[in-house]
């Protein structure tokens, strides 16, 4: 087998004065000598016979063969970092860290419930949680390879196994309006009232899921906000059943007598962000969360 003559530390050091902008730049985030940095990109441009770069003032620029190598080559390097990883957890047997993305609407205390049943057996791993809401959770898993992903949507080319149903009903505060009419709710009638809506924290591809259409629309990042403003007397929602109970328990919120559509329900998926490199800590830890889930299943 023929072996490779540009090495990856050649590629990393082309994409770094691209990235932070110059050599300079890329000496400093690299830690090297300017001069270093020099001598490789120009080794690299030697070895393969055609200019990467051009200088525009201080600052360097793909030509366009150099814009086609350089996209292959993050691909090159992401590869390798994964390998790496790999063979570290084959090596260590046991993740560092677990980075786990989980979508707002996702059952609040089933999730609690499987952090503190995997604490005690953890072995030291730390977890990195980040909330995201609707196809947030996907932009996350093109950005990087996040351990686990808890969402309600699977992008292609990901394995995942379906994990609890989520149940969203509507609610408003037991002083609203529309808590106080007679017989069932039209479609038509929630429309003349606010609804509060959770923004979609993706940027590309956002959606307005649960939106009626109608003018009188606030916006919120977050499940717990919604909640907050809703049981404050503002507006009515689709909310998590599951992060309901002690707001109707104690009497701030009932939910709302519909036509149709007072419920919606999805599956939630546990999305293996690194697919057959997954580790034994996020695996026990998605086991964790399957017997909670079904632990939330029997009492309903």
């Amino acid at each position: 087998m023929k072996a490779p003559r540009v090495t990856l530390e050649q590629w990393r050091v082309l994409q770094a004065v691209i990235d932070k902008g110059g050599f300079a730049q890329a000496a400093e985030a690299l830690h090297k000598s300017q001069s270093s940095i020099s001598y490789t990109v120009a080794k690299l441009q030697e070895q393969l016979g055609y200019p990467l770069l051009t200088i525009d003032g201080r600052k360097a620029k793909l030509t366009e063969r150099g814009e086609v190598l350089l996209r292959r080559s993050r691909h090159l390097l992401r590869e390798a970092l994964d390998l790496e990883e790999l063979a570290h957890t084959l090596g260590q047997g046991w993740e560092p860290e677990i980075e786990l993305v989980v979508d707002e609407a996702f059952p609040t205390p089933a999730l609690l419930r499987a952090l503190k049943a995997f604490e005690p057996q953890s072995q030291g791993t730390l977890v990195q949680l980040r909330e995201e809401v609707l196809s947030g959770t996907v932009e996350v898993l093109s950005e990087g390879s996040p351990d686990l992903v808890l969402s309600g949507i699977v992008p292609k080319g990901y394995l995942a196994d379906p994990i609890v149903d989520v149940e969203m009903i509507a609610v408003a505060s037991t002083d609203h309006p529309l808590c106080l009419e007679p017989g069932l709710i039209s479609n038509e009638r929630l429309k003349q009232e606010l609804q509060v809506v959770i923004r979609d924290s993706g940027s590309e591809n956002a959606r307005d899921e649960g939106w009626l259409g109608a003018d009188r629309r606030w916006t919120v990042s977050s499940v717990q906000s919604a909640l907050e403003v809703v049981a404050s007397g503002i507006g009515f929602a689709w909310l998590p059943k599951a992060d309901l109970q002690s707001f109707i328990n104690n009497g701030q919120l009932q939910r709302l007598e519909l036509e149709s559509g007072g419920e919606r329900n999805f599956h939630m998926y546990a999305i293996f962000g690194k697919g057959e490199r997954t580790g034994p800590a996020t695996r026990l830890f998605v086991e964790l969360l399957q017997q909670s889930c079904a632990q939330c299943s029997a009492h309903k």
